[in-house]
């Protein structure tokens, strides 16, 4: 198991004791785990992995690794079916998520989530063309 000491954001931002773990100004995944200590946010990346690959969405690569993210690069402007267009996440929160390929194809998924929900995402190569494949709550609060 990984441990829950060392965070990806450790360099670039203000810090959990200095900012009450809510670094961009929203509440932090990796912060929320750490606090409550142990393998507390390798277990959550295990769940979440494996909530993932449940999906079985046949052309997506093999979810393997989740990595912490700033809502505000997640965060796209995805147009539902009746043309409204939406953001989903917080940018100021930080999300358990990552970047797979798509095979067969020069587009992408995103896949994204916190301790309640999680989605997947396609969208080309400069995040054109956003559309939601999946978005559903995983865990119950």
């Amino acid at each position: 198991m990984e441990s829950t000491t060392t965070c990806p954001f450790s360099g670039g931002c203000k810090g959990c004791t200095e900012t009450g773990s809510r670094p961009f100004g929203g509440t932090c995944v990796t912060a929320e785990c750490s606090k409550k200590g142990g393998t507390t946010l390798a277990e959550l990346k295990e769940k979440l992995i494996a909530a993932f690959r449940a999906l079985n969405i046949p052309d997506m690569e093999e979810v393997t690794e989740l990595n912490a993210l700033r809502g505000s690069l997640i965060n796209l402007e995805y147009t539902l079916s009746n043309g409204q267009t939406v953001r989903v996440w917080e940018d100021d929160r930080i999300y358990l998520g990552n970047q797979l390929r798509k095979e067969g194809s020069e587009r992408c998924y995103g896949v994204a989530a916190d301790e309640t929900y999680l989605m997947v995402s396609e969208y080309g190569g400069y995040g054109d063309d956003v559309q939601i494949v999946i978005f559903k709550r995983w865990k119950d609060s």
